[in-house]
């Protein structure tokens, strides 16, 4: 069977439209259609039921997604597999978020290495559903996300708590910014707390989804904004960053997601490395959380919101 028909198969299953589907996959919605005609010719059932509302699986839809998934996670496997380089004898991909790459995955990829010489190493860039994505079909084995998605044959485990912090471009800041500050979005739980608390700073016309990587253009810029403390550690070393003092900070929880049927001497390791880089990472942090309990004037740092310690979107 051709796999991209089960591919694009399980994208419209995943997002439930046609059009989703064939903007994930680059492709025209006339193409998804055609390549979905072709898989129900092939089976010789309807796997989709058509509506102005999306496309929602059929019975024969549902069973037939549990063998779409394990035949996506066989070619996954034999693809890297069999591109795995002379010298090598086991795989691993690993994905992460643009904001979790810098501080965290690069090290974790230096402790690999470093612990499991014979293993070859891929690295993805993509945003949580991509990397769930990802996980889901094989293509990668382990992520790290700021907001993971419970699935089935996923497991979770919280690595650290990032703390997001308020930081300017210009020396001496204090909390007088308006018309300086540009709005991070860093997903509804931040976002609530943000204009609970800080409701001046609500709307200020300027809004970047764009994690970490902010920083940048708010240090060419002079604006000001929150990011996580790690993050910015060397820019405020540096002199390019400065802390805001008397700001509330925010935490904001980073995951590990992993499938269960990973080699377990392979996961094992993996996860024993990328905690040990998590629990040094922690050291940077209070470094930068310590500074700006200095500088308010109280000596304490106020949260923006309660401290998560369960999954997102999970009701304990």
């Amino acid at each position: 069977m051709d796999i991209l028909l089960v591919r694009t198969f399980l994208e419209i299953a995943a997002t439930g439209s046609f059009v989703a589907a064939s903007k994930r996959l680059f492709v025209t919605q006339s193409a998804v259609s055609l390549r979905v005609q072709k898989l129900e010719a092939s089976l010789g059932r309807t796997l989709f039921e058509r509506s102005k509302a999306g496309a929602e699986l059929t019975p024969a839809g549902r069973e037939f997604e549990r063998y779409a998934l394990s035949m996506l996670k066989v070619w996954e496997e034999a693809r890297q597999q069999i591109a795995i380089p002379e010298g090598f004898t086991e795989s691993i991909h690993i994905g992460a978020q643009y904001s979790l790459w810098p501080r965290l995955g690069f090290r974790w990829i230096d402790a690999l290495r470093r612990a499991m010489p014979e293993i070859s190493i891929r690295a993805e860039l993509g945003m949580p559903d991509r990397l769930t994505r990802f996980l889901i079909e094989g293509v990668t084995q382990m992520a790290l996300l700021y907001t993971p998605q419970a699935r089935p044959g996923l497991q979770l485990e919280q690595i650290l708590e990032e703390e997001l912090v308020l930081v300017a471009a210009w020396p001496e800041p204090d909390m007088d910014i308006a018309g300086r500050y540009a709005f991070v979005d860093w997903g509804p739980e931040f976002v609530h707390a943000h204009a609970l608390h800080l409701p001046e700073l609500t709307n200020p016309g300027l809004t970047l989804a764009l994690g970490a990587l902010s920083a940048e253009y708010i240090i060419g810029r002079e604006l000001a904004a929150y990011l996580p403390a790690r993050a910015v550690k060397t820019h405020l070393d540096s002199g390019r960053l400065h802390l805001v003092p008397g700001a509330p900070s925010f935490p904001y929880p980073a995951w590990a997601a992993w499938r269960e049927d990973m080699d377990e001497g392979i996961l094992a390791e993996a996860l024993a490395q990328l905690r040990h880089v998590a629990a040094n990472a922690d050291a940077e942090q209070e470094a930068v959380m310590g500074d700006l309990a200095e500088l308010s004037e109280d000596g304490e740092v106020a949260t923006l919101g309660d401290h998560v310690e369960t999954l997102p979107g999970s009701s304990s």
